[in-house]
């Protein structure tokens, strides 16, 4: 019984890269990759969809996503900005950091801006210690951030 509000071509993308991969539930966490890629969030109605598909429990796919952190049920902006809230950062700015990105994007952590701009996360470590604070925006990477930069650094992204 497959879920019938999704539109005709949301299932058509998950239906392609389920005959892609095979529809073999072994493969769910790589399908639901693809599907994420694709559509860019796992709502419960493409979740539902996707267990369907596999023959699998709806439960089992809502597991898989909720336990790992890179799914994401919710729409995401066009840019994740990530602020890194590891030991270094923190002590070092860190959490004003956040607070000013919070502040500019208009969004709390785990959020996604209104005008679906910016989406923020926080990371536990960018591998950059020496640097902090650190924040991210997509593949870009700023190191000794400043909050009074914060609004320069994300002009650069719409």
């Amino acid at each position: 019984m497959a879920v019938q509000t999704l539109c005709c071509e949301t299932s058509n993308q998950i239906d392609a890269i389920i005959e892609r991969r095979g529809a073999d539930p072994d493969s769910l966490i790589e399908i639901l990759h693809a599907v994420q890629e694709e559509i860019g969030y796992l709502p419960c109605e493409v979740q539902e969809y996707v267990a369907d598909r596999l023959g699998i429990a709806p439960g089992a796919v809502e597991g898989v996503v909720s336990f790992y952190s890179f799914f994401t049920t919710v729409p995401r902006g066009r840019h994740t900005v990530k602020v890194c809230q590891g030991t270094a950062c923190y002590v070092r700015g860190g959490k004003r950091l956040l607070e000013a990105v919070s502040k500019h994007c208009g969004c709390g952590v785990g959020e996604t801006s209104a005008d679906m701009r910016f989406s923020l996360d926080v990371v536990r470590c960018v591998g950059a210690c020496g640097l902090s604070p650190v924040m991210t925006v997509g593949d870009d990477v700023y190191e000794r951030v400043k909050p009074t930069r914060v609004a320069e650094i994300l002009a650069k992204y719409e």
